[in-house]
């Protein structure tokens, strides 16, 4: 019995040994790195340019190329004594995996690249190519996904605002030193991956199947609520399959709950919100979920443009220009919104940013020439009291009208200069705030709430009450006011947005910006 248990003890070491010396002879010898974690094995410098003659689809990057090898001290990056290195096969599921960021192109030697993954390369004469085509893989995506189409082009297409700048090699170092791509996700700005995550879902409700065309009679020009019609059944169902309505109850009727669904999708879409269904909601129903698709990608495109920077800013003031909409941003979050007011068709508001520096209460308005040449001198032509009864007059060759409640620009304005002429301000047309169009002004900004904004803006500021404010602001008189500390100002233009409930809005593209930006980008 002694000598049976004595044999089974050996047994079992013997059984723990070879596993161990199995496992061990299994496990792949760490392979020694430079000080930047790269492999040990030098590269050729000459080889590079040869190689990007043959593989002239790389032409681009060949200064990426140069700088980035010169960094790492020209030793080879994606591959080591053992072959492929694993942040590379990382890389190789990132662009796989391109079609999420709403990016249709593909790497041009693709098949090229599959053919290094299924060789599984182990010779280090092997390499060289291959590490070539690697680092193009990289500069790919990384200009792709982080980067965006090239800052020029958007120059073009009227996008002023400054572009992000993303370092090759300081993305390269953290993904060498192992951190995950996720894991660079301040190289975007949050509201990229909410985006993101938009697209996911609008294409999971495309492959469940487009939704059926509501048809709708001429001859019945709205709904209100408790009418019943088989239309109010198609649109039910409409709602119900955008998830703007939770439970479907098949009725034909204008219910409660139908209504409630309506006003969602109402607001979310540009529309005030009100009881009645009308043919214009109809048709903004109806239209497709690939065109919601499309908007979703234009604007993930411009979420790569915006710097970093605008996530950290201490405050900035956001002016989103399809969607007539505000919001002043503090600490991440708005502390305050108004709906706007933006330039029209032929005199478009510009994109781009500033620095609000100081405020003018009862301002005069230095009226621009363009308008004195258009409106003003004809104006004076059929009537010699025209300037008088707009409380206008001539100032140094120029025409300004004068502080008082009919201005044009209101009681205050909010001036960040710049070579655009454009500005915050109040107005006295109050009533224009309650169209859902307002591209209506000659570019400038016009201001819902032009005096709470005034009073958000002044609030740590114990000199400026809001019994001060109105004072000045119905003084009759113009003062400026410096402010303390600069305030960032964006004017940028998204057609799709995301809000701090996850709920995405959709606008109409007033100045026709996002068929040549998707032209652009579904063409690649």
């Amino acid at each position: 019995m002694k000598n049976q248990k004595i044999r089974i003890s050996y047994f079992l070491i013997s059984l723990v040994c070879g596993f161990l010396l199995f496992y061990s002879c299994k496990q792949k010898p760490k392979s020694q790195k430079t000080e930047k974690g790269v492999s040990l094995i030098s590269i050729d410098s000459t080889k590079i340019s040869p190689f990007i003659d043959e593989f002239n689809q790389l032409e681009k990057y060949k200064t990426d190329y140069t700088k980035i090898y010169n960094h790492y001290d020209f030793h080879y990056i994606w591959f080591d004594e053992e072959g492929m290195v694993d942040y590379a096969e990382s890389l190789y599921n990132q662009v796989q995996d391109l079609n999420k960021e709403g990016i249709f192109t593909s790497f041009p030697y693709q098949k090229e690249i599959d053919t290094i993954f299924n060789k599984e390369i182990k010779d280090p004469d092997e390499f060289q190519e291959a590490e070539f085509l690697m680092t193009g893989l990289y500069l790919f995506y990384l200009n792709h996904v982080y980067k965006g189409i090239d800052s020029q082009i958007t120059k073009d297409l009227g996008w002023l605002l400054p572009r992000k700048d993303v370092d090759d090699i300081v993305l390269l170092d953290s993904v060498i030193s192992g951190e995950e791509w996720e894991r660079n996700d301040s190289l975007m700005v949050d509201q990229y991956f909410k985006m993101r995550d938009k697209l996911e879902e609008y294409r999971k409700i495309q492959q469940e199947g487009e939704w059926e065309k509501i048809e709708f009679s001429s001859k019945k020009k709205s709904f209100k609520p408790n009418d019943s019609s088989e239309v109010i059944l198609q649109i039910r169902n409409r709602l119900y399959q955008s998830g703007d309505l939770k439970n479907n109850n098949h009725s034909e009727v204008y219910d409660k709950e139908l209504q409630q669904a309506m006003a969602k999708f109402q607001k979310y879409h540009g529309f005030k919100t009100d009881s009645i269904i009308s043919a214009e909601h109809i048709a903004a129903l109806n239209v497709p979920v690939s065109d919601y698709i499309k908007k979703i990608v234009v604007n993930l495109e411009r979420m790569r443009w915006i710097p970093t920077k605008v996530n950290q800013a201490k405050e900035f003031i956001f002016v989103n220009i399809p969607a007539y909409h505000l919001d002043y941003y503090r600490k991440g979050e708005v502390i305050f919104e108004s709906d706007i007011i933006v330039g029209n068709v032929m005199t478009k508001t510009v994109i781009f940013d500033g620095e609000m520096s100081y405020l003018a209460f009862s301002p005069y308005w230095n009226i621009p020439q363009s308008i004195i040449e258009k409106e003003i001198k004809p104006g004076m032509e059929k009537d010699e009291d025209y300037l008088k009864k707009r409380n206008m007059e001539w100032n140094d060759g120029r025409v300004r009208q004068l502080p008082g409640g009919n201005n044009s620009l209101g009681l205050v304005k909010f001036m960040f200069p710049n070579s655009n002429d454009i500005y915050l301000h109040d107005t006295p047309a109050k009533y224009l705030f309650q169209n859902e169009e307002r591209a209506l002004s000659h570019g400038c900004i016009r201001v819902a709430k032009a005096r709470d904004l005034a009073i958000t803006i002044l609030e740590d500021d114990e000199e400026w009450t809001p019994e001060k404010i109105d004072k000045a602001m119905h003084a009759g008189r113009e003062r400026t006011y410096n402010l303390k500390n600069k305030i960032p100002v964006y004017i940028g233009y998204f057609t799709a947005w995301v809000d701090e409930d996850n709920e995405i809005s959709f606008f109409k593209d007033i100045y026709k910006r996002d068929e040549k930006l998707a032209d652009l980008l579904f063409a690649k």
